[in-house]
């Protein structure tokens, strides 16, 4: 079982992250569970979402110490790193996270996922650098159910995104692939 807490300021594709991870895991057959949490503004106040994929039914869609945290600003990093699961992972956004953890008994990717999203030509696709990285570090779910998800997640008249999705997903694997 994963327990995965994706956090955020709203508008940086956190519920979206969340939602692929939930309907990837539904194409796979297993039990999921999503459950989003946001703050009073919309866009530019902090979001967050709680994802549990396991292979067993789930108890609760509950996360309170997940086994991976991805944080994408300093609010939701001084948060939530403190509560990942010893052995769990702590995925940062770096390009926007002035923060380090010194914590020794987890794993962390620091990755510069905004700056390598401007690279590919779209800062909105950060979250998926992240969640490419991610897909490889822990082998949960196919690229090719992410991608199916993908269709359901974004909305119809925004399909000219797919691809530029694809490669951000692509780029965060290759990262760990190479070690970062």
């Amino acid at each position: 079982m994963e327990e995965i807490l994706i956090a955020g300021f709203g508008g940086q594709g956190v519920m979206s992250m969340g939602q692929l991870i939930a309907y990837a895991g539904m194409k796979e057959g297993k039990h999921v569970s999503w459950l989003p949490s946001y703050g009073p503004e919309q866009r530019g106040g902090t979001a967050n979402c709680a994802v549990v994929v396991s292979g067993e039914q789930i108890g609760s869609p509950l996360v309170s110490q997940p086994t991976t945290a991805i944080v994408l600003n300093n609010p939701s990093f001084e948060k939530f790193e403190p509560i990942v699961k010893p052995g769990g992972l702590l995925i940062v956004n770096s390009s926007l996270i002035s923060k380090t953890s010194k914590r020794t008994d987890i794993k962390i990717l620091n990755i510069k996922a905004t700056d390598l999203a401007i690279e590919i030509g779209n800062t909105k696709v950060a979250n998926m650098v992240l969640l490419g990285a991610f897909l490889e570090e822990t082998g949960i779910l196919s690229d090719h159910s992410i991608l199916e998800a993908l269709k359901k997640v974004l909305s119809s008249e925004k399909h000219s995104l797919l691809e530029i999705n694809r490669q951000a997903l692509e780029l965060g694997r290759s990262l760990i692939e190479l070690k970062i």
